[in-house]
């Protein structure tokens, strides 16, 4: 299948007083058109960075983000207007992303009426198809975001994303600040809506259970770097680098055996300001050696399978 976006040797690093933070650095990968690309790792490690740049939140420092074989880092005024017409962001806290001035209403309206598309009374006519197709009862359209629980925030900002039909759909932890419920309830609606329009989402998580219920392939993070990419399924039976199999030992489990093969990591975490080249995780790493700390690269291990360890063939016996 063809891939919507491509993402190549993406850079952002941040100034600081102290040097240069490496928020991510030379992630490539691309998504199939109507797939889910889960992006996974711990607090810190770039994954809301590397959202926020697809949708030119963010400026990139450096590589690519191809949107149908076009450079967005390369738009710019009325190119870069239309462009964010097809691809939206869901944020993960749906209190502090919704003007507590607005109502349901308005919320869903504002990126109707900027946009130009639509006349007042067309716009109204869309926010209500807008509310029903994410499950939002027509009684709350005059309430507030103070009024509404935490299920129901989330829901406005995914008719505010849906309200431009677009094609791609950066879902940055939507689920984490609800309770478990409700967390299932916004999974299946965003699964539903994928089905029904054909969307491509990018799913951030540091949850890996969510992350396997919605997503096709995963990329797994660490201080910005890409470490290991796989099919979603392929990835929880089988994983290369050592990073990925501490992640996925620490899902809780009522498993005795798994909980006692739950790998614990030591040493020190690498800094991400001015990073020496080569694997981030070395420092924490039972099998690092000295050519860890030579640059690496992604290496398929599988079809479509591909970690970024010198060492591999020695670790899994490949």
């Amino acid at each position: 299948m063809s891939k919507l976006v491509e993402i190549q040797n993406l850079k952002k690093y941040f100034k600081t007083p102290r040097g240069m933070v490496h928020a991510t650095d030379d992630v490539t990968f691309g998504i199939e058109k109507g797939k889910t690309m889960g992006i996974v790792g711990e607090s810190g490690c770039g994954k809301s960075t590397l959202g926020r740049m697809l949708v030119h939140l963010e400026e990139s420092t450096g590589g690519q983000i191809l949107f149908n074989n076009e450079d967005v880092t390369q738009l710019s005024g009325r190119d870069m207007k239309k462009f964010r017409e097809h691809a939206q962001i869901i944020f993960q806290d749906p209190y502090s992303s919704l003007d507590p001035r607005y109502t349901v209403e308005d919320s869903i309206q504002e990126p109707l009426l900027i946009s130009g598309r639509y006349k007042k009374q067309e716009a109204m006519k869309r926010t209500k198809e807008l509310m029903d197709l994410v499950g939002i009862a027509p009684r709350l359209r005059l309430s507030y975001p103070h009024e509404l629980d935490g299920g129901r925030r989330q829901r406005v900002g995914i008719a505010r994303a849906l309200a431009l039909d677009p094609e791609f759909i950066v879902c940055d932890e939507p689920v984490s600040a609800l309770d478990v419920s409700i967390q299932a309830q916004i999974l299946n609606l965003l699964k539903e809506l994928q089905r029904e329009k054909n969307l491509t989402y990018m799913f951030i998580t540091h949850d890996l259970s969510v992350v396997k219920h919605i997503s096709d392939d995963i990329c797994v993070m660490y201080l910005g770097q890409l470490v290991e990419t796989s099919p979603a399924r392929e990835l929880f039976e089988k994983q290369y680098h050592p990073y990925t199999k501490a992640l996925l030992s620490a899902i809780p489990s009522t498993d005795i055996d798994r909980k006692m093969n739950r790998i614990v990591l030591k040493g020190e975490i690498t800094s991400p300001i001015d990073p020496k080249p080569g694997c981030r995780f070395a420092a924490r790493c039972n099998y690092a050696c000295e050519k860890c700390y030579e640059p690496q690269k992604l290496t398929e291990v599988s079809p479509n399978h591909f970690v970024s360890c010198c060492r591999v063939q020695e670790i899994n016996h490949i």
